[in-house]
């Protein structure tokens, strides 16, 4: 089997500039809260494109596809659960089209959200139906032509390998983020170390593994370092949110300026982060920025946790988990460690 386009990028390069965010751009493009973005991948073409577009014009290596809510149980609440293979496809065909007019390799990634259901036996949701819903969004995503499945802001273990069985089944590369949103945990108590170890115990790792969204900038970088601290030599994704979100106007803003997402692209790359993109907040400007400081300034050694925070604000938590300083899971709201 040839290598995969990512693994190829992936082998020639240091780094790779990922995408922005995906929410924060379709709501300034209109979509109103409690409606499908995957809904506007037959509805509104054009602006997907658009979506797609502003990264590649920014510089990103890898945009990721207007899927991340394309599983059936998602789709359900918007009475689309049998649009799976339909909405799936489009995304990436649209991302397709856009990717191949890029004039250089752009990495079409298909995006694949959590179920949004809790997994037995805490929950309604067996492993074989969310293989299942994850498989029929993977099939539809390779038949529009994605590059890799990229599986992402995962919570549970058993939900992060329900994923990668369907990858498995779909005969697809894949990448997969977990969100680190709970002192430095997944709200199902999975600390970096824990992902790390998890990722190796797959019949089919992925090419990268990573975190993505959580809270800001600094604790994903905490969170970057605690997968490097394991020894893991697998590509490391970061995707970080662009600053913190606040409240204004009827609407959430997210703080984080160019500048300083410049200077956390920097501290990913020197954390030991192969894909840096941003997350919440993230628009193209941030991405130019981002490039621009990659491509700039010179590597340095991994940062301190001081250095971090002092760039790009104050941890959300005294620890990450990791040390077991920081809070335990409790067992009554349905967490477990991980």
């Amino acid at each position: 089997m040839s290598q995969d386009a990512l693994s190829t990028l992936l082998s020639e390069r240091d780094w790779l500039l990922a995408d922005g965010a995906t929410g924060t751009t379709l709501f300034n493009m209109g979509l109103t809260s409690g409606d499908a973005p995957e809904m506007w991948n037959v509805d509104h073409p054009d602006r997907v494109r658009a979506l797609y577009q502003g990264p590649v014009d920014a510089g990103s290596d890898i945009f990721l596809t207007n899927s991340f809510g394309g599983t059936a149980s998602r789709l359900k609440l918007h009475n689309a659960q049998d649009r799976v293979g339909e909405l799936n496809r489009i995304a990436a065909e649209l991302g397709r089209e856009v990717a191949d007019k890029a004039g250089r390799t752009v990495i079409v990634a298909g995006s694949m959200g959590p179920t949004g259901e809790i997994m037995e036996p805490m929950g309604p949701l067996s492993f074989d139906a969310a293989v299942e819903m994850f498989h029929e969004q993977a099939e539809a995503l390779k038949a529009g032509g994605v590059d890799v499945l990229w599986v992402e802001t995962i919570s549970s273990p058993d939900e992060y390998k329900a994923a990668a069985r369907a990858a498995a089944l779909a005969d697809m590369p894949w990448c997969g983020t977990m969100s680190f949103d709970t002192a430095g945990r997944t709200m199902m108590g999975v600390t970096s170390a824990a992902m790390a170890k998890l990722v190796e115990t797959l019949p089919n790792p992925p090419i990268g593994f990573g975190a993505n969204c959580g809270v800001g900038a600094s604790d994903l970088l905490r969170t970057i370092l605690g997968f490097k601290q394991t020894g893991t030599e697998r590509p490391v994704i970061a995707k970080g949110n662009a600053g913190i979100p606040k409240y204004v106007h009827g609407h959430i803003h997210y703080d984080g300026t160019p500048e300083l997402m410049a200077d956390y692209a920097v501290l990913a790359r020197d954390c030991g982060a192969r894909i840096i993109g941003g997350c919440c907040g993230t628009t193209p400007e941030h991405l130019v920025a981002m490039r621009e400081a990659l491509e700039t300034r010179a590597p340095g050694a991994a940062p301190a946790l001081e250095r971090i925070a002092e760039t790009l604000g104050a941890f959300s938590s005294a620890s990450d988990g990791t040390d077991d300083k920081g809070p335990a899971p409790r067992e009554r709201r349905g967490r477990r460690r991980g």
